[in-house]
């Protein structure tokens, strides 16, 4: 075996942290790195993204981020959509079968990925491509030839399918194909490495043993890399949990506030996945949070301010701590308060949703059992409260959301 030079194992070194390489680890990927370098083929980089919601958040950065560094390095990226697969829906990590999506509902949200992923990514050196393009073209015969490399034998294999078969739930069997047709993708586009989510491990894996049966020698390494917490702090950053997830879209004062709502212990994690910063400074961090030397919100505040500047500029960050300090620390009211004219009676509850300060009536209903509705600064808890015309009070939702009711 070729033996590596130093060059290729210290891109290694720093493509790997935070990720996992499989199935050989850090050498192969060394080696893939050199052999490219040698040869002058860039390694193709896959990541496959189904549009099945309008919008990205930070959770989907860790991977964006990840593509950057191999995009730095001059590998070429192959931004897959799922045109196809997402109109079956990925089963990972899913209790029951998913409803699929239209074609028109796939399009849809498709339109405004780009714009977000290139906040992190140069999309216009990038390759973009559907799979619908020749998924949607296979023949039965030619379908059926890609099932036939799969046994039932290793789909029960995921933890997925096989809690749901025990608990005598539904699986059916176009969820079988979402797998094959993800690691018919990498056969498509000839790809070398596929980065994605640890949730994604059995799907990018196949893909490895798919490209083999299709005869390519040297198949993908599949590069894992961790799942973001919400700012609860414990269930993954995802949209199915709106007040958890800090979006790509929102405004950069909501995306300071909701960054300073995250636990201390998440501090040096969204550091170590969502910013540039060196490793000994995170083990700088620990230590000063360890031994109480420094006050941790202060650190807290520098990292909402390095993410939100990210994707808001350097003004739109001071503003937005600007704002947070002026309503959280000094438990003041935004100068840009939204004014809400009130015609007739109505329930808090109708009115917290129709201000889309909340989702739904339920998550109405949960944030005031947590005394995080108030009028004119004092907690609410009756949840029959009606709201009448020229009442002139400030209603807050949270400690981010303010309109004045006149």
């Amino acid at each position: 075996m070729t033996e590596i030079r130093e060059e290729f194992i210290e891109q290694a070194k720093h493509l790997t942290r935070n990720a996992e390489v499989l199935p050989n680890g850090f050498e192969e990927l060394a080696a893939k790195l050199q052999h490219a370098h040698d040869t002058n083929t860039p390694l193709r980089i896959k990541l496959g993204m189904d549009p099945t919601r309008p919008d990205l958040h930070l959770g989907h950065t860790v991977v964006m981020r990840k593509l950057k560094e191999f995009q730095k390095l001059g590998h070429k990226i192959v931004l897959l959509v799922g045109g196809a697969t997402a109109m079956i829906g990925d089963p990972s990590g899913k209790s029951e079968t998913r409803p699929a999506l239209t074609k028109e509902q796939v399009e849809a949200n498709a339109k405004t990925y780009f714009d977000q992923m290139s906040k992190v990514l140069d999309i216009s050196d990038a390759e973009v491509v559907n799979n619908a393009d020749w998924l949607h073209k296979m023949s039965f015969t030619e379908l059926l030839q890609l099932a036939g490399k799969v046994t039932v034998a290793q789909m029960m294999t995921r933890d997925d399918f096989a809690k749901r078969y025990a608990e005598g739930k539904p699986i059916a069997i176009h969820e079988f194909f979402y797998p094959l047709m993800q690691a018919y993708d990498s056969v498509a586009i000839d790809s070398d490495i596929e980065l994605g989510g640890t949730d994604q491990r059995f799907n990018t894996l196949l893909g490895r043993d798919i490209q083999a049966a299709y005869g390519k020698k040297h198949p993908q390494l599949v590069m894992m890399l961790p799942l973001l917490e919400g700012t609860d702090g414990v269930v993954k950053m995802s949209k199915t949990y709106p007040e958890h997830c800090i979006s790509l879209t929102d405004s950069a004062k909501d995306m300071f506030g909701k960054l300073m709502s995250i636990p201390d212990t998440l501090i040096t994690r969204y550091y170590s996945l969502l910013t540039d910063v060196e490793q000994e400074d995170l083990m700088r961090m620990d230590e000063q949070i360890a031994s109480n030397s420094i006050n941790p919100r202060d650190i807290k505040m520098e990292l909402a301010y390095t993410i939100t500047a990210e994707y808001h500029g350097k003004e739109g960050a001071a503003k937005a701590q600007e704002d947070f300090i002026n309503v959280v620390s000094n438990k003041g009211i935004p100068d840009d308060i939204e004014s809400v004219k009130i015609e007739n009676d109505k329930s808090i509850l109708d009115l917290l949703v129709e201000l889309s300060f909340v989702q739904s009536k339920g998550e109405a209903k949960r944030l005031i059992q947590g005394g995080g509705v108030k009028i004119d600064g004092e907690k609410l808890s009756d949840m029959s409260f009606m709201v009448k015309p020229n009442m002139n009070v400030v209603l807050q939702a949270g400690k981010r959301k303010f309109a004045k009711l006149v």
